[in-house]
């Protein structure tokens, strides 16, 4: 597991480089820093996922106007944002330059899903599907306490009521109802790698998005197992706390 968690694509120095903390960085330093953000966004874009830019962390807070912003640096800067949301690369390397902080979120449901689960979950399952050899599409690690799996996505019929309901489909003001598994589908957006977030955390890839996307179901049954099997270990670690009267 250390080896494929630690196998990066080659653009994922780049990512180390971007994301470590900047003091007094040379001239130097931050042409190359906004080249690899630039690089890394432009990868996922030609593999088909559609981009919009996003928010960032202004100290501790969200650069976005809204006082007490639920979501800090992980929510759009655009209301339009499913519209706006693109691959084109002239358009991305415009958004990349004229705004250099931004992060940037995926639009799901067009070309891609996203099954969105916590870390220890996500860790063990990887391994187990890679064990299975399972093909395993890109997978990154968010904020330090997520992990997500990139798929292909269920599809987008042109007649909505033909469109498949679940209830783990997450939509980005109920992601607190989805505390296991969250499946980002139509409607829905993830930041893409690389981002920041407040704290000094990040979203980063684990495998790249030179990875193909595979088929939803054939990763579903293998993480829906590990987050039940989370979700009783930390049941059981809540159990076993000592009560303080």
């Amino acid at each position: 597991m250390s080896a494929e968690m630690g196998r990066h694509s080659g653009g994922q120095g780049r990512i180390s480089q971007w994301l470590r903390g900047r003091r007094r960085p040379s001239a130097a330093d931050a042409a190359d820093e906004a080249t690899g953000r630039e690089e890394l966004l432009l990868a996922a874009a030609g593999a088909g996922l559609p981009l919009a830019p996003a928010a960032h962390p202004s100290a501790y807070r969200c650069s976005c106007d809204r006082v007490g912003c639920p979501t800090p640096a992980r929510h759009p800067v655009s209301f339009a944002w499913q519209t706006q949301s693109t691959t084109d690369r002239a358009q991305i390397e415009r958004w990349a330059r004229h705004q250099p902080l931004a992060n940037f979120i995926t639009a799901t449901g067009m070309v891609h899903d996203v099954l969105d689960v916590p870390l220890e979950a996500g860790q063990e399952a990887l391994e187990r599907l890679l064990a299975l050899g399972v093909e395993v599409g890109p997978v990154a690690v968010s904020g330090g306490d997520r992990m997500l799996f990139f798929t292909a996505t269920r599809g987008t019929p042109e007649d909505e009521d033909e469109w498949w309901p679940c209830e783990l489909d997450c939509h980005p003001e109920t992601m607190d109802e989805h505390p296991g598994l969250r499946w980002h589908c139509r409607g829905s957006y993830v930041l893409v790698p690389p981002a920041r977030l407040p704290g000094e955390l990040a979203v980063e890839w684990v495998r790249g998005p030179e990875h193909g996307l595979p088929d939803p179901l054939s990763l579903l049954e293998v993480l829906t197992d590990e987050c039940a099997r989370y979700a009783g270990e930390e049941r059981d670690h809540v159990a076993a706390w000592p009560l303080r009267g």
